[in-house]
């Protein structure tokens, strides 16, 4: 009987000892992530990533992380699939034109300490899958330039949770959108070009031909963003730098309009949904089967150019909007490479969070996505070598998009890359 006592008692204590062994083997594996000067969640449970102006307006959610130097008016918003509130904080990192670590120190461009804890969090009410919504307005900077908003647990700055790219201009340069010349034949039934002059008359800059740097963004996109963009022609009497892209390779491609779906409401679901499971938890959406549109006719319609709105029409309050997930169809032949769903929901990232698999059987690519309830556009992207991205989607000059334009100038005193211009541009603003 003692014998079975002493047994009992040695095997209680082992396993209380493994409790904190197990805790610090996860902190340890924190260690091991890797900051990505990208968008990125670094744990499958961080969703719906935002930074957006700090606005009540729903319209925010579809505008650029994007905001001018004295004006700190852009917030960080996510999700954490947890029953739990967290420890969470995030600091800023500032970057080069390209998005690599700039040599400047935190004291160079931050007005505080570099590290701020999330205080705002709310629980989800009722929902299939419990989580917390956190956010965040974003602290004030000194210069202008590429910055990236890195959120991690517990004040263990390895233990990263998300990275998000903002952008900070300051006003230095002037714009001249000029009237854009389009090439002749199919090239410009594809493709869309931007000519403007830039003005650099309050700024003395020696060599602009090497300082001065341009990037074009279109539809807030960072997979296809035109970068290290040179003048055509430099003025220096007028201190003007002219740029005029005629040949293709300097072209966006117009691509197409986004296709769309809304499951604002699980109850009465909107446009371009099949079918919703309510049986499984979480619910599983079907949007309606899509097909190629590549040698399609241009079809004019509006849409958010890739954007997406979370929202909730079968309550009043956001903390009721559940997840769910959404199943995409594609009808297609089998292609040389990979197929993914992507728009600003998935961060323009092609992983395997949203890579599509072939179904010989059906003769169509499928994903399913975990997404919150909303109004979203989506494209299918192909990535290939043989085949161009858009090949599913086709390519119009009619296409409505929007662009960004940066410039940036390599100054002397700061050693950093300056975001000293940015203009946006309606390209078949209707």
């Amino acid at each position: 009987m003692k014998s079975t006592i002493f047994l009992t008692l040695i095997s209680l204590w082992l396993l209380g000892a493994c409790t904190p062994l197990a805790q610090y083997q996860g902190n340890a594996g924190a260690a091991t992530k890797v900051l990505r000067n990208i968008d990125y969640a670094y744990e499958p449970q961080i969703k719906t990533v935002v930074v957006r102006p700090a606005y009540g307006d729903p319209q925010a959610f579809l505008e650029p992380a994007v905001t001018r130097l004295g004006q700190w008016n852009l917030m960080l918003e996510f999700d954490d699939l947890h029953t739990a509130r967290d420890n969470y904080y995030i600091r800023l990192v500032h970057c080069n034109r390209d998005w690599t670590k700039s040599d400047l120190q935190d004291l160079d461009f931050m007005t505080d300490f570099n590290e701020l804890p999330i205080n705002n969090a709310e629980f989800s009410v009722d929902t299939y899958i419990p989580y917390v919504h956190y956010w965040i307005n974003l602290p004030a900077v000194k210069l202008p330039g590429n910055y990236l908003v890195v959120a991690y647990r517990g004040g263990d700055k390895n233990d990263i949770i998300l990275s998000k790219r903002f952008m900070v201009y300051d006003t230095r340069v002037s714009f001249e959108n000029e009237r854009n010349l389009i090439g002749a034949g199919n090239i410009a039934s594809l493709n869309q070009q931007i000519n403007f002059t830039l003005s650099y008359k309050n700024l003395d800059i020696i060599n602009p031909l090497e300082s001065v740097n341009v990037a074009i963004r279109q539809n807030q996109r960072w997979d296809n963003i035109a970068t290290d963009i040179k003048p055509s022609f430099v003025r220096e009497i007028e201190k003007q730098l002219e740029y005029r892209f005629f040949d293709e390779t300097k072209m966006f491609k117009g691509g197409n309009e986004f296709r769309f779906f809304d499951i604002r409401s699980l109850n009465s679901p909107g446009r371009n949904i099949a079918s919703v499971n309510k049986m499984t938890k979480p619910v599983d959406v079907f949007v309606a089967r899509d097909k190629s549109r590549a040698g399609e006719a241009y079809s004019q319609y509006v849409d958010y150019n890739g954007g997406f709105i979370p929202a909730n029409l079968d309550y009043n309050s956001e903390s009721f909007n559940n997840y769910a997930n959404i199943n995409f169809t594609l009808a297609s032949k089998s292609l040389p490479g990979d197929v993914y769903v992507t728009g600003k929901f998935s961060q323009w990232n092609l992983d395997e969070q949203n890579k599509m698999t072939f179904d010989s059987a059906h003769q169509e690519y499928q994903a399913t996505v975990l997404l919150k309830q909303g109004w979203y556009d989506y494209q299918y992207v192909v990535k290939s070598k043989t085949l161009p991205p858009y090949y599913l989607e086709g390519s119009h000059f009619e296409t409505e998009n929007s662009y960004e334009i940066f410039v940036y100038y390599k100054a002397f005193q700061p050693r950093a890359d300056l975001l000293i211009g940015y203009i946006r541009l309606e390209k078949n603003e209707r």
